[in-house]
């Protein structure tokens, strides 16, 4: 399942550019050394990627939590659920309800630290962006944590952002570099895939949960091969 977080990444991060790319160009990397710039571009990927693992790890407690009562399956099904109704369902009905209102404070705060440190020019202050930029809200890295959650594993979890991150850094790092390349048209012509392919992943998720027992795809529940291992002694 992580190949699946990083091509949704790589797809993705034509959202991110829309998204963060403001961000992204306004880094202040330096226009006389190349070296000393991709060593400022690496720290700013080190520190999103640090963040999308915390925030993996984070939920990965919950999945975790939930594979010890022995619903891992049930939960592989729910997440698939979900990123198809995100997906299906009207943007109009999400901010209807507004779900992110009680985030509002905190994401005040981090676009608050971000603007400061974007003042600044000390190699942690890349580190800094990078990380403050991974907790912002976004609908796609809400995406991956449904598949991080439905890992049911502490650390698959936080890998699984983690290969989300990476996913990005392609485009994120074209931003930087050309951004004049990365006109409208394309942006919108690779945007539509997006949706389908998110719907694409949640299909994996919901087949995985069925336990079809279909090895690497959708393998039996572990009851039934604890009960099936029992039954030849």
């Amino acid at each position: 399942m992580l190949v699946t977080a990083l091509i949704l990444g790589l797809l993705g991060s034509f959202h991110c550019v829309g998204m963060c790319g403001p961000i992204a160009f306004m880094l202040p990397v330096s226009r006389e050394n190349s070296f000393k710039k991709f060593l400022q571009i690496f720290l700013y990927h080190l520190g999103r990627l640090t963040a999308y693992g915390l925030i993996g790890l984070a939920f990965g407690l919950l999945g975790k939590s939930l594979y010890l009562f022995g619903i891992q399956q049930q939960l592989s099904i729910a997440a698939g659920i979900l990123m198809i109704a995100v997906i299906v369902i009207p943007a109009e009905t999400f901010a209807k309800y507004n779900f992110s209102r009680p985030m509002y404070r905190i994401i005040g705060k981090i676009k608050s630290s971000l603007g400061a440190a974007l003042k600044k020019k000390t190699p942690d202050t890349f580190l800094t962006i990078g990380f403050l930029n991974g907790f912002l809200p976004c609908g796609l890295v809400y995406m991956a944590v449904f598949g991080a959650i439905a890992s049911g594993a502490l650390i698959e979890s936080g890998l699984y952002m983690v290969f989300f991150g990476l996913g990005t850094i392609p485009l994120m790092t074209t931003a930087v570099y050309f951004s004049s390349m990365l006109n409208g048209v394309v942006k919108r012509k690779i945007s539509k895939f997006i949706p389908v392919f998110v719907v694409l992943i949640g299909m994996l998720f919901i087949i995985r949960g069925l336990g079809l027992d279909i090895p690497y795809l959708s393998p039996a529940p572990v009851t039934e091969m604890v009960g099936a291992s029992a039954s030849c002694h």
